[in-house]
């Protein structure tokens, strides 16, 4: 039931879909529009049993999110959509935050959950729109100018819609012109001739090659707990120096000078924008732009014998505006995080490339990154470490590399060698048991499930499903307590309480890690559709959990949990139908059946109260990626 507050809300939202739904709301179809090309015969599950203890986890967790979500809305917005917040924030950063606040709201109804929460995300980013419009950070519907790994928080959200709706025609219609700020040479973001985006700081208004104090005004405190992005800048010898008004100009100047002109490897993420507008219509002009971009820096590298430069100029030359040094880029290999964003933004790149292109040699971008840092490991402690940080001191920062970014690799790559290079990275403890870690992004927990995948970690399934449940209270405590007015709220505050946690639902439905939070698309082994609703996800009343993944299949668990009523779903491969499903075998039902499918799609029927598993042969990267659903 909607709670009272909500209900003020019903008026704003039903005239925003009203002038919105240039496509049919949510995909729907009638019947007789439907061609069923998603299966040659559909498959029967008819075995009873006993539902597991996960399942019934798994359907609690989804139907108890809308709920939860409903009161952090009512909470934290107005009736128009716009966060409850202050009436100035200046500086550049904090759109993303504002988007942030409501980012998986869309892959929520994407997985089966209550389609209404589209629609309200919808209305929501319309509303963050306007107020970081007004306050100055957005201009004409996208960020005026700001880096990828913020850019990347805030178009999650976005690249979220095409999985609920992909023929809606102003959505679409974003997605392209967004798209064309990077790829039409007007804007002055992206050089077409030298395959590089002109600067770290890009967006609607073009690059921002000359920063100014007002730009970091509201970012100066938070970087002053950061090391200094150059030790030898005159007059500075402390990150103090960014909260000193007299001396700020001079860290100001280094960074316009050394860092602001030309491109760095955080750009790759960028390629999801693309991707993402090549998703809704199949032109292969995004298909090039992101084979041509990820292919410069794969050059990049091979130019500097396998090192990953964190800079290059507006000629193209790497350390052009650096000394000739590799290291000294924005968000590069010393300033501020160092090995992270070099993880993850090749692993972006290198895996959207891939899907696009049906080519796997991008991998080899991600894999010199992460070869650097284990050729320099070292056993600190007890545990093998690497180093997060280069610069003219060599290779220094030493600590144990987050699971996720092999974790990532090994899922895009699917090779026992990336395999066996994540589990040696990996923590045991973290392997073996389900220690739950709470993160921006909820991306922490894939050690423990490789190990599930393993057979090490058999508990995982129902501890992970048990965690996010605790979780989603434990955010709705905290907003009930919250009695903080607008102005003593910093920008993280709405995200920190967002009650909308699901990464163990991706993780077990869809055979996947969580997407990499900062602009990474969600890369999947399988999805699900409901052919009788006419929508995206799961059908009511099904719990799924895929247990083993290889490099040529994956083993999945089906529940219906309904004891009278039967359910049907389509199971498509990949999050996108990028995955060609090859067979399928019937493995609880006797007698075992075995159905060749050989399309992106397959349709399964569930008898009341069954229980069973499938095996699915998947050609993986066979087919280009689209948001199109199986009847379209």
């Amino acid at each position: 039931m909607l709670s009272k507050n909500f209900h003020s809300y019903l008026p704003f939202i039903a005239l925003f879909v009203l002038f919105n739904a240039t496509a049919p709301l949510f995909g729907q179809v009638t019947n007789n529009e439907v061609q069923e090309n998603y299966s040659v015969r559909p498959i029967h599950l008819n075995n009873q049993g006993v539902p597991p203890e996960w399942a019934l986890l798994e359907r609690q967790l989804i139907e108890m999110i809308y709920p939860a979500a409903l009161e952090y809305v009512n909470k934290y917005t107005k009736p128009d959509g716009t966060l409850n917040w202050r009436d100035e924030w200046p500086g550049m950063d904090g759109s993303d935050d504002g988007y942030e606040s409501f980012y998986n709201f869309p892959l929520y109804s994407a997985l089966g959950g209550d389609m209404a929460l589209d629609s309200i995300a919808r209305f929501l980013w319309e509303g963050v729109t306007r107020q970081f419009t007004e306050y100055g950070q957005v201009y004409d519907e996208f960020d005026a100018g700001y880096d990828w790994m913020h850019h990347g928080e805030s178009y999650t959200y976005f690249y979220f819609f095409g999985l609920n709706q992909p023929d809606n025609i102003k959505w679409k219609a974003r997605a392209l012109k967004f798209a064309e700020f990077y790829m039409d040479p007007k804007y002055g973001n992206y050089d077409p001739k030298l395959k590089l985006i002109r600067s770290p700081l890009t967006g609607s208004k073009g690059p921002r090659h000359i920063n100014t104090a007002e730009d970091w005004v509201t970012h100066r405190p938070i970087l002053a707990k950061y090391l200094l992005p150059y030790e030898d800048i005159p007059g500075i010898d402390s990150s103090s120096a960014w909260n000193n008004d007299d001396k700020f100009p001079l860290i100001l100047n280094a960074l316009n000078e050394r860092m602001m002109k030309g491109d760095v490897p955080l750009n790759l993420a960028s390629t999801s924008l693309i991707l993402n507008a090549y998703m809704y219509t199949g032109d292969s002009k995004y298909q090039q732009w992101i084979a041509d971009y990820v292919g410069t820096w794969m050059k990049r590298i091979k130019d500097n014998d396998g090192f990953l430069p964190d800079n290059v100029g507006l000629n193209g030359i790497v350390g052009e505006n650096t000394g000739g040094k590799k290291w000294g880029g924005y968000y590069g290999w010393r300033w501020p995080h160092g090995l992270l964003n070099q993880m993850e933004a090749t692993v972006i790149g290198a895996g959207n490339a891939y899907m696009v292109t049906g080519d796997n040699k991008y991998l080899a971008m991600p894999k010199a990154v992460i070869k650097m840092v284990e050729d320099e490991a070292k056993e600190i402690d007890g545990k093998l470490q690497v180093p997060y940080r280069f610069d003219d001191n060599g290779w220094w920062d030493y600590r144990p590399m987050k699971p996720k970014y092999p974790t990532h690799l090994w899922f895009i790559t699917r090779t026992q060698k990336d395999w066996d290079r994540a589990k040696r990275l990996t923590d045991p403890d973290k392997w073996n048991h389900t220690t739950y870690h709470k993160s921006k992004g909820d991306s922490e927990n894939t050690a423990s499930w490789m190990g599930f995948l393993n057979g090490d970690n058999p508990n995982f399934p129902v501890e992970i499903l048990r965690e996010n449940y605790k979780e989603v209270h434990r955010r709705l405590k905290n907003l009930r307590e919250d009695e903080s007015l607008p102005d003593d709220q910093d920008v993280h505050h709405f995200f920190q309480r967002n009650p909308v946690i699901l990464e163990g639902l991706v993780q077990l439905m869809l055979g996947a890690p969580n997407h990499i939070y900062h602009g990474g698309l969600l890369h999947t082994s399988i999805r699900y559709f409901d052919p009788v609703k006419k929508r995206p996800g799961i059908p009511s009343d099904v719990a799924a959990m895929v247990e083993r993944i290889t490099s040529q299949s994956i083993t999945l668990n089906l529940v219906n949990l309904h004891p009278s009523e039967t359910r049907e779903l389509i199971i498509q491969g990949g999050m996108f139908g990028e995955h060609r499903i090859k067979r399928v075998r019937q493995v609880i039902d006797y007698p075992y059946q075995f159905y060749t499918v050989d399309n992106k799609y397959f349709k399964l029927t569930l008898g009341p109260g069954a229980v069973g598993q499938v095996e699915i042969d998947i050609e993986r990267f066979a087919n280009s990626p689209s948001y199109k659903f199986p009847w379209d």
